[in-house]
């Protein structure tokens, strides 16, 4: 049975005043207290009915929330609980309810240790005792890849809180060309994952480009006293549309890449696709031909040599060029 909101106060006001054992609460009290609630909570200045309240009790009363509670009526005026002990907060969870919160928790509890859900870690304790989950000895059937040691993790709450709230902030960054670090202005706008890495992307003060930045990359973070540069012409989604991964360049052009990848391992591919973009061109018993519409970047031939003698490059020359000269490099290692 689905209960809204005003319904819920009306419930815990009826709740906390046959609690209250040095009163004796009249039909007419209850419609006042809840009255009273519903305005203080809600500002609903129009009153509860009589009738509205006759009903909470017979809910409260029956086992449709699994209340059941034992509310009587004295000297046939005055509403208490038979039981003093009784409260709606103090009734046991069902044995389905235990299962599906405990569920819950055990889902919740893969983003613990990343500091932008820290005051999740708190939440999820105290759900979990609630539950009693430790009696259920139920292992997480859920398992996120996570890294809880990643170097840059510790500013992921920082830089989130930038976010929502439009501040700029002072960096102190080194990327891995750099040889010594450089700190500026960074205006930050998204908070972006690839392969469990995390990326902060935003603009500096001077200049209008977009740049990605690696979180394990920066040393340092402080306020800033720039006034926050809002992003007003670029379209994120839109931005990342056509990349694998966190490379873009603005002024690249979108290429036809076509891959062919052998028997043995194009369902890998087909099942879990490089790009949004791919579709599949040609299929025979030695492989399959795969067409995608990206940019040509340094996460695509990563994941291109990643699959090593499984796939081969048709297309675009430059992209087989530069795999096979990666190739040649790498067999000179061995």
């Amino acid at each position: 049975m689905a209960v809204n909101k005003n319904a819920l106060i009306r419930f815990k006001t009826i709740d906390k005043c046959l609690q209250n054992r040095y009163r004796k609460w009249t039909l007419e009290d209850l419609i006042y207290e809840c009255s009273e609630a519903l305005y203080e909570y809600e500002g609903i200045d129009k009153g509860v009915s009589r009738r509205t309240v006759q009903a909470d009790i017979q809910i409260m009363r029956s086992d449709k929330l699994g209340y059941n509670a034992p509310i009587i009526v004295v000297d046939k005026k005055f509403y208490t609980y038979e039981d003093p002990d009784y409260s709606i907060t103090n009734i046991p969870i069902s044995e389905q309810d235990l299962g599906k919160m405990t569920e819950a928790v055990q889902l919740l509890k893969q983003f613990k240790g990343f500091s932008h859900f820290k005051e999740l870690d708190a939440m999820v304790q105290k759900l979990e005792d609630h539950v009693y989950s430790q009696n259920t000895n139920q292992h997480p059937v859920i398992d996120f890849e996570k890294n809880e040691n990643l170097k840059g993790i510790n500013f992921l709450d920082e830089l989130y809180q930038a976010i929502i709230k439009k501040e700029a902030l002072k960096l102190t960054y080194q990327s891995f060309k750099a040889r010594q670090a450089n700190s500026f202005d960074f205006h930050p706008y998204l908070l972006k994952e690839f392969r469990n890495r995390w990326f902060i992307v935003g603009r500096k003060s001077k200049g209008e480009a977009i740049l990605n930045l690696a979180l394990d990359r920066i040393l340092t973070i402080e306020k800033s006293e720039e006034l926050y540069k809002i992003n007003l012409n670029v379209d994120l989604d839109e931005y990342f549309k056509h990349v694998i991964g966190v490379t873009v360049s603005p002024n690249a052009d979108t290429e036809e890449i076509i891959l062919f990848v052998n028997h043995k391992h194009a369902p890998y591919v087909i099942t879990k696709p490089f790009h949004r973009s791919q579709e599949i061109v040609e299929r025979d018993k030695e492989g399959v031909t795969i067409r995608l519409k990206v940019q040509h970047n340094f996460e695509l031939e990563k994941d291109i040599l990643g699959l090593g003698e499984a796939i081969r490059v048709i297309a675009p020359p430059s992209l087989k060029r530069n795999i096979k000269s990666r190739l040649s490099k790498a067999k000179e290692n061995y």
